[in-house]
């Protein structure tokens, strides 16, 4: 904003541009009103039986964390951990875990909370959101291995390297950025029943808010990468990009399913069904998509980093470099695993996945999240128990 104030000409050119692009996108839905109904009914879908009863519960959950206090509890089990790999306070693991349990935004949301709750500095805050913003098991195993690829191992490979590369840009991080002085756990549990009363209703609310707020997102973007379609935009962009990526054998089919991707995740991973490229390849696309989390996840991350005075720099170096990093670990994987997948439908109606596999792909986030809280959750309250014991008898 402050730049273009200054820059009296190039603030001209983007407005002129901006407004070249609404009348643009008002014609395009003015004329191709049959095909982003369809984009915009398939998002809405993709909301409803996907986006809301699998974030929903997650996102009412990290409030509950955090404005509970729970998060300090946590903090004081997990910082030998959360220090030795990240360089962070223990009060930072929760964003981390829920996000790799709940998927995007969860765990920008927790950061965002961690931070506006003082339980960290703004130095750690904008290194955890490097990479904390992770999809989820439900998405991954379920749509991307169960839908797109039809295939449980495959969904089970992307996970683990999703996972690790998320760690290892995490390490990388802590490197990159100057590394202050480590702040201890700072703010202690208050947990009472009129305060617990309080929290719940007001994360119900924020949950609910939230989710909406995300899938107004996914709708919108659907139906852009439809127009960019339709306007061939896709096509002469990624004839540009085909330049630069055909040395690794990309060809301009392959560049246009990543610039999809790079807007939309969930339009880019399926377009890889129709993809002729060799198995180890598209998976290292997938896993780019997935890693990177595409335009639309970063909208949803910022709608939450906007009132706060937190960079959004380290955030988007983190997703390029997990992007990047989890297509070389997933190519390495599935060249030496020689992965084998079912043949593919090209073409196929992405409702595939909604038909087979939303129910299994729900019944396995819940029991994942369940499990993985209690992990988090179970050596934080070992050591509470014990001081409280301690008290009573000593």
């Amino acid at each position: 904003g402050e730049y273009l104030k200054k820059n009296k000409f190039i603030g001209k050119v983007y407005l002129v541009f901006l407004f070249s692009a609404v009348l643009l996108a008002a014609a395009g839905l003015s004329f191709y009103t049959t095909e982003t109904m369809s984009a915009a009914k398939a998002s809405i879908k993709l909301c409803l039986d996907i986006v809301i009863p699998s974030l929903f519960p997650f996102l009412v959950v990290s409030s509950l964390f955090v404005n509970l206090g729970l998060a300090s509890y946590a903090g004081k089990a997990l910082e030998g951990f959360m220090q030795s790999f990240f360089g962070l306070s223990g009060t930072c693991a929760p964003a981390f875990v829920l996000g790799l349990i709940g998927g995007y935004p969860v765990g920008v949301k927790t950061a965002v909370s961690i931070y506006q709750n003082k339980l960290c500095t703004k130095e750690e805050a904008e290194r955890l959101l490097a990479f904390c913003n992770n999809s989820g098991p439900a998405f991954i195993l379920g749509v991307v291995g169960a839908g797109v690829f039809k295939s449980a191992s495959v969904g089970i490979l992307l996970y683990l390297t999703h996972v690790l590369s998320s760690v290892t840009v995490g390490v990388l991080i802590r490197f990159l950025y100057k590394r202050n002085h480590v702040h201890a756990v700072r703010s202690k549990a208050d947990f009472t029943i009129a305060r617990f009363s309080t929290v719940l209703i007001d994360s119900i609310k924020n949950g609910f808010s939230s989710v909406l707020n995300i899938s107004s997102f996914v709708i919108f973007f659907a139906v852009f990468v439809k127009l960019l379609t339709l306007f061939h935009i896709f096509t002469a962009s990624s004839s540009l990009l085909a330049i630069v990526l055909n040395p690794i054998g990309l060809t301009v089919s392959d560049c246009e399913r990543i610039l999809t991707g790079f807007i939309e995740l969930t339009s880019g991973l399926w377009s890889l069904t129709a993809s002729s490229q060799t198995i180890a390849v598209r998976l290292a696309m997938a896993a780019f998509i997935l890693g990177f989390a595409g335009i639309s996840v970063h909208c949803q991350a910022f709608s939450f980093m906007s009132d706060t005075d937190l960079s959004k720099k380290p955030y988007l170096i983190g997703k390029l470099l997990h992007g990047i990093i989890a297509a070389f670990y997933t190519f390495l994987s599935a060249s030496f695993l020689k992965i084998t997948v079912p043949t593919f439908s090209a073409g196929a109606h992405p409702s595939f996945y909604f038909s087979i596999s939303a129910k299994d792909m729900l019944l396995f986030s819940f029991c994942s999240s369940f499990i993985l809280c209690f992990l988090l959750l179970s050596p934080a309250f070992l050591k509470l128990a014990k001081k409280r014991f301690q008290k009573l008898f000593y």
